[in-house]
């Protein structure tokens, strides 16, 4: 264990409050409503991968076991509030207000699917590693320019804290003081390198020393600790405190993407181990049980609705209509130049089944 930075929790795998002084702020309304989100990203992510494999969604990245951080810190945001996420953090940009037919045509490589609804501050998601970094410092210190209360997260991955944009977004962030939060899910794997490769230190959560900003660890399995830390690192930032790093420890049962498998890297066993002992679902059903709070009654409710709310989101994707493949061509420059023109002409002279 790193004694500067222990792993911070709340609740634990049995679901029992460790950490006392929150336990007047966790309302039964709360943790109902947590849980139903938990319920609706993990099924939205198993039919999502369902789809995948019917031919039905591109090539998915997939977040099951890493719902709590998703869920958790973005149930900390205020609607004004700016979230630069990554390619997985569909769980969180859903709990934020993104739709689930735009999430899922993103995963068709729909223009559209990178729309976040109207007054919500949703980019879109990030592929390039780490570059989403910088955007959200700039964004929150746009906001403190503005004289406004609003504040940044940015979502990454433990690979991306080897990328020069992670360093450069932070340092910056600290030397004006951005009201942003940088958080961290470390699922302990960069694709097939374990995080033991990719670098040196014993935490990430650490590195916030070098850029003089705060920084916790906590469980990323634990929503408790997930929001509540996420909120006070949201309400320094939101009072001229400065940026926070957040590194939540937490694991992803499968693979990195449908296009991987992670057997090749990854002892499989260590998913069984991880459901038993840390799922993030479960932990909280837990502690509902524990605390007189579980309703068998209202969990098959909430799942009807879940199944009835994804199928129809399917639906209504599916019914979309066919995308222009003008955007291909069009959206690239301002005006295109002769190459982009030439190649566009070539794919619809292939079509009209003409020879250039």
């Amino acid at each position: 264990m790193n004694c500067q930075f222990p792993i911070i929790q709340i609740m634990d795998g049995d679901g029992n409050l460790v950490l006392k002084e929150f336990r007047d702020q966790i309302s039964g309304d709360f943790v109902k409503k947590a849980y139903k989100q938990l319920l609706l990203v993990r099924n939205f992510d198993r039919k999502a991968i369902s789809l995948q494999r019917q031919g039905r969604l591109g090539t998915y990245a997939p977040f099951e076991g890493q719902e709590a951080a998703q869920v958790g810190s973005a149930l900390a945001l205020s609607k004004d509030d700016w979230m630069f996420p990554t390619y997985r953090d569909h769980a969180a940009s859903i709990t934020f207000g993104h739709s689930l037919p735009k999430a899922l045509l993103y995963w068709n490589g729909r223009l559209e699917g990178c729309i976040a609804p109207e007054g919500k501050h949703i980019f879109p998601p990030a592929v390039p590693i780490a570059t989403q970094l910088p955007h959200a410092t700039g964004a929150a210190l746009a906001e403190k320019k503005r004289g406004t209360k609003n504040a940044a997260i940015a979502y990454f991955g433990d690979g991306a804290t080897s990328e020069g944009d992670f360093h450069e977004g932070i340092n910056i962030a600290s030397v004006f003081k951005a009201p942003v939060v940088f958080f961290n899910q470390n699922n302990q794997f960069a694709i097939s390198v374990p995080i033991q490769k990719q670098m040196n230190s014993e935490t990430i959560a650490q590195k916030s020393v070098a850029y003089n900003i705060t920084g916790y660890r906590i469980d990323g399995n634990d929503i408790f600790a997930v929001y509540f830390y996420t909120k006070k690192a949201l309400e320094q930032a939101r009072n001229g405190g400065g940026p926070t790093l957040i590194e939540a420890v937490t694991w992803r049962y499968g693979a990195h993407t449908t296009a991987d498998d992670p057997k090749k890297y990854r002892n499989q066993e260590d998913n069984n181990l991880k459901r038993a002992s840390s799922d993030p679902v479960l932990r909280l059903e837990r502690y509902m049980k524990n605390t007189g709070l579980w309703d068998e009654r209202l969990q098959q409710q909430d799942l009807e609705e879940i199944h009835n709310k994804i199928e129809h989101a399917v639906k209504e994707m599916e019914a979309f209509p066919p995308a222009d493949v003008n955007d291909l061509f069009d959206h690239v420059f301002e005006t295109a130049p002769w190459n982009i023109q030439e190649q566009k002409n070539e794919y619809f002279n292939h079509l009209r089944g003409e020879t250039v």
